[in-house]
């Protein structure tokens, strides 16, 4: 199929200097259904936005059937959007409403009725030209701000979280509808979301973004039985995540026992483990890889969502058969049912310059670094650092890599107790702890391991004991 819209490397920035957008690339092709899917702040409506001409990226093109439509205003775009408000005009019967763009393009009036017509046919709401908007349920308006877009038969629909603002009955009803449209109409819809079923339900790819990047572009399936990280994984519906090694060929070790798994990645490599809740079969404790004990059963109404604690790690199992809290049982997964991904980075890296009295640029030169340990054949001279001839080092060529483990770092409420301070934009649990992103204020992220819960956007003091920092000249 040919491509109808093409991003090529589209960044957006904001004049406070933060980017909401960053190297985005994506195709999508004629008549799909393309969903952009991620939490609060991740860039999706904003790179919506850029399709509808609302805003100009600040780099990079969009191209429409081939042409670079990035500087074209809406008006002159072949894209409509329905926005989560349904924005009708309430002094207006539905009639005009669906009528008001047609209207202003000066239409003859037949032409308008016959569309306007076509229009409710589409959306299933035929006969409800006269009536008021205030008479309708939220689904009824939602599908007569489709029809007012549709009206005007765009190559592309554009959704921003369309079935935000309705209750949970009447949106599942509405994916179906939207779907079932879309197969009728044929044409390119590109919806906004971050409700993962609604983008698992809908959609023909699915693109997860996270921090205005893309985290993974893929089907519904690969999506959910394939994630590319961590972040995915656990975005995506129910996961246990734990950290694991791979012990040969096809085997891999998690929760204190080996597994066959279906990835063959390198013996030796640290890696995450993803497994589902439905994946995972509770057994006679006999027959169990891993033994634990049943800490939690809640009723979830098609199934029962079992919690054990196995050694360090809490397993979260979804079954048909209930258990009782204090049972023994053993626990096995199919080798389908597991998923083996890249680790996280195992260690935080920040890279600084040294200033003119050889102390580290990071954190203004408060972290003391004894650089004659790091730079060859070096020493220092009434503080000046010299080389073995005795000529002065040029600071300015000298830069410093810093490395400090996830698990030598703890959190803490109290800003004078930490060396660097920042929020959590980003946590995992991972069995038998939590894996959090803390960004500081110039915008270094650093991987924190901690047991405890704490919540997203906290803002943290990060407590760094100086014999944990590893400190090494770059190369």
């Amino acid at each position: 199929m040919e491509n109808i819209i093409e991003l090529k490397h589209i960044t957006k920035n904001f004049d406070d200097n933060f980017t909401a957008v960053d190297d985005f690339n994506l195709e999508v092709q004629r008549g799909e259904f393309v969903t952009f899917l991620g939490p609060s702040g991740c860039g999706k409506t904003t790179t919506l936005r850029m399709i509808a001409g609302f805003e100009m990226p600040t780099e990079g093109e969009i191209l429409l059937n081939g042409k670079d439509i990035s500087k074209l205003p809406p008006n002159k775009r072949p894209i409509n959007t329905v926005f989560q408000r349904y924005a009708l005009f309430p002094h207006l019967n539905i009639y005009d409403n669906i009528a008001f763009g047609l209207k202003l393009k000066k239409l003859p009036k037949a032409e308008i009725e016959k569309k306007v017509k076509k229009a409710l046919e589409m959306v299933d709401l035929e006969g409800f030209e006269d009536r008021r908007v205030q008479t309708l349920s939220g689904g009824q308006q939602q599908r007569i701000a489709i029809a007012r877009s549709l009206v005007n038969e765009p190559e592309i629909l554009l959704l921003d979280e369309p079935l935000g603002a309705l209750d949970l009955k009447m949106r599942k009803e509405m994916q179906l509808e939207l779907k079932g449209m879309h197969e009728r109409l044929g044409i390119t819809f590109i919806y906004v979301t971050h409700d993962q079923e609604e983008a698992l339900t809908m959609s023909d790819k699915i693109v997860v973004m996270s921090e205005g990047r893309i985290q993974q572009i893929g089907t519904p399936e690969d999506i959910y039985n394939e994630p590319k990280n961590a972040f995915v994984a656990d975005f995506i519906g129910e996961s246990n995540i734990f950290n694991g090694i791979m012990t040969g060929k096809l085997k891999v070790r998690f929760c204190g026992a080996e597994f066959e798994c279906l990835d063959d990645v390198e013996h030796g490599t640290q890696v995450d483990v993803v497994v589902r809740p439905e994946d995972i079969l509770i057994v006679p404790p006999e027959q169990g890889a891993v033994k634990g004990t049943v800490i939690s059963v809640v009723f979830k109404g098609v199934h029962y969502e079992i919690t054990v604690q196995s050694g360090k790690n809490e397993i979260v199992i979804q079954s048909t058969k209930s258990a009782k809290v204090g049972d023994m049982v053993g626990l096995n997964v199919e080798p389908d049912g597991i998923h083996v991904m890249p680790a996280e980075k195992a260690l935080n890296r920040i890279e600084t310059g040294v200033d003119k009295y050889y102390k580290l640029e990071f954190l203004d030169g408060e972290l003391e670094c004894d650089l004659s340990k790091i730079v060859p054949s070096s020493h220092y001279e009434d503080g000046v650092l010299m080389d073995a001839s005795g000529d002065v080092i040029d600071h300015e060529r000298l830069k410093v890599i810093l490395t400090i483990k996830p698990d030598d770092i703890t959190m803490s409420d109290d800003q004078e107790e930490g060396i660097i301070s920042g929020h959590i934009i980003n946590l995992i649990y991972k069995g038998d702890h939590y894996s959090y992103v803390v960004r500081t204020e110039n915008e270094e992220d650093f991987i924190v391991h901690d047991e405890y819960l704490w919540n997203m956007d906290d803002f943290v003091s990060l407590v760094i004991p100086k014999d944990k920092i590893h400190f090494e000249l770059k190369k």
